[in-house]
């Protein structure tokens, strides 16, 4: 409130400066009147000053959101398909994790492994879902997860994938490395995924060299 108090008072006191310094006759007032009234319309529709400041991003962060800018809601569909048995589990399940109800996520997605406990896409969404519910931290149980998921499928490099996902986001850039190596070795040529992996690749060894040039950079 007091914020637009002062825009409203700036505003008058322009008017009032420019009325009697140089004396511009009713006609021109009427123009910058408009003028000033537009440009605290345009201040109210894109300005926030009630917000909190924010700090500047840096490469590095930039860099990792660009990693996990894509959810595993977007990613799932054109690596595993979403009209199969696991597809009406994991969206489900989505749904709550678009809320912030990690918990409630978590359950649905067990409640479809107990119907179908050799599903590996079931596992991946279990471990991608426990890591959230963590506060995107790698934790034993999503670790079991992605493993069940390698086990049930060991030639699918899914699991893998979506394993390396987790660990960038966590800032695990070594690990996620090394699954993102892991998956190029399974995927075939020509697989409609594979670019997107490769990307991933290369940022992520872009972020390991930030991360080892800003621990080297400490130790001088």
């Amino acid at each position: 409130m007091i914020v637009w108090l002062l825009v409203l008072l700036l505003a008058a006191a322009a008017f009032v400066v420019l009325r009697w310094a140089a004396k511009l006759d009713w006609a021109a007032m009427q123009l910058v009147g408009a003028g000033l009234l537009l440009a605290v319309a345009g201040y109210a529709w894109q300005s926030h000053p009630t917000l909190a400041g924010k700090p500047a991003v840096g490469a590095e962060e930039s860099e990792q959101a660009r990693i996990g800018g894509e959810t595993f809601a977007v990613l799932r569909r054109p690596i595993l398909g979403q009209f199969d048995r696991a597809g009406s589990w994991l969206t489900m399940a989505e749904g709550y994790l678009a809320k912030g109800e990690t918990q409630n996520a978590v359950g649905i997605i067990n409640s479809g492994i107990r119907a179908h406990p050799r599903d590996p896409d079931l596992w991946i969404g279990l471990g991608n879902a426990l890591f959230l519910h963590a506060g995107a931290k790698i934790t034993p149980a999503a670790e079991f997860a992605f493993d069940r998921a390698e086990q049930l499928a060991p030639r699918n490099p899914a699991p893998i994938f979506f394993r390396g996902m987790a660990y960038a986001q966590a800032g695990g850039f070594a690990e996620a490395e090394q699954a993102w190596r892991q998956t190029l070795a399974l995927l075939p040529p020509g697989t409609s995924w594979r670019p997107l992996v490769e990307e991933r690749l290369q940022l992520v060894m872009e972020l390991r060299a930030m991360q080892e040039a800003k621990a080297q950079a400490a130790t001088r």
